[in-house]
């Protein structure tokens, strides 16, 4: 194999010249030739972007957790009637610390009140703040 000049390109594999062929300039007269500069300000924008998103899936989290504590409460509480989705029921707190829940509303009577908690369709308690009522 012949030894070529090394401002020649040529592949020995291909056993061509192939400097047009190149990502990089192979000659002394090719343009100038630099490496491109990062710009990571954009880690910042990336960085807040990533910061929002573990607050957003911390708090879901959170309201996911508070959701399923109120309605295991309520599913192990006593009641004597069969819950009807859309209707608002109460849940009151006996004096030995047990839970049961009730179609009468605190304004009626003098007990531990807990919450006000509606039946959605798929199973699932709402809890409905008093404003909301």
């Amino acid at each position: 194999m012949p030894k070529y000049p090394d401002n020649i390109v040529f592949n020995e594999n291909s056993e061509r010249y192939d400097a047009s062929k190149r990502s990089y300039p192979t000659s002394v007269g090719s343009q100038k030739f630099e490496p491109i500069k990062l710009d990571k300000s954009n880690s910042v924008n990336a960085n807040n972007y990533f910061d929002a998103k573990f607050k957003e899936l911390r708090d879901s989290y959170q309201k996911l957790v508070e959701e399923y504590k109120w309605n295991k409460i309520i599913y192990e509480s006593e009641f004597s009637f069969q819950p009807k989705t859309g209707e608002v029921y109460f849940l009151y707190q006996k004096e030995n610390k047990s839970y049961w829940l009730s179609i009468i509303s605190p304004k009626n009577w003098d007990k531990k009140y807990i919450g006000s908690f509606k039946l959605l369709t798929n199973g699932k308690w709402e809890q409905i703040l008093d404003d909301e009522r």
